[in-house]
């Protein structure tokens, strides 16, 4: 598959109704800071095109990128923000945990993490939960592979693995949005459910 056509078509705020979609979605989740604008700019080879930031906590509404005119890949805001208070966390994850288990037109669910260090001890509940609510494991995209020694990749995938309690089945994709590694393996995922 190639993305020859991406558009934000639909931003979505916390007092906002989740909209209904006759396309299939393909969520994002991922602690604050993680990396998943850069991720959709490199698999749909655009410069910038999801806005990235320096400032964790940047994206603050969900936000539907219409692929190709046939699916939504859809960024939910990141999570752990620190600066934002419990009550607004408490209230973003309360609405993310109604849409993870209303929406019809999931299809499947990314989970981003961080090749370089464990996952976080939110990481593993998201897991956890993605897991409960869908009955299914999301696919694990470890963003910064450039940041690591190729001899060091097998064992930071498989403490992700350990930590995240994922099975041998559960796809862990290493991926660096600045060299284009993962690019091919996350699209042709996508291009074999669509």
């Amino acid at each position: 598959m190639k993305i020859n056509e991406i558009k934000l078509e639909k931003v979505v705020g916390l007092n906002s109704k989740i909209p209904s979609n006759n396309m299939m979605e393909f969520v994002l989740v991922g602690r604050s800071n993680v990396g998943k604008s850069s991720f959709i700019n490199a698999i749909s080879n655009r410069n910038n095109y999801a806005h990235t930031s320096s400032t964790p906590g940047k994206t603050r509404t969900i936000n539907y990128y219409l692929v190709n005119g046939k699916f939504y890949i859809v960024d939910l805001p990141g999570y752990g923000y620190a600066k934002a208070s419990i009550e607004e966390q408490n209230n973003w994850a309360t609405f993310i945990n109604k849409y993870l288990k209303t929406s019809d037109m999931i299809e499947e669910i990314i989970l981003i993490v961080d090749i370089r260090h464990k996952p976080s001890e939110k990481d593993c509940q998201m897991f956890s939960f993605i897991v409960s609510a869908t009955g299914y494991e999301p696919i694990v995209v470890a963003t910064k592979l450039d940041k690591i020694k190729k001899s060091e990749v097998n064992k930071n995938i498989e403490m992700i693995r350990n930590e995240l309690g994922a099975t041998d089945d559960c796809e862990i994709i290493p991926f660096s949005a600045e060299k284009k590694d993962g690019v091919k393996d996350v699209l042709r995922i996508l291009s074999s459910i669509v």
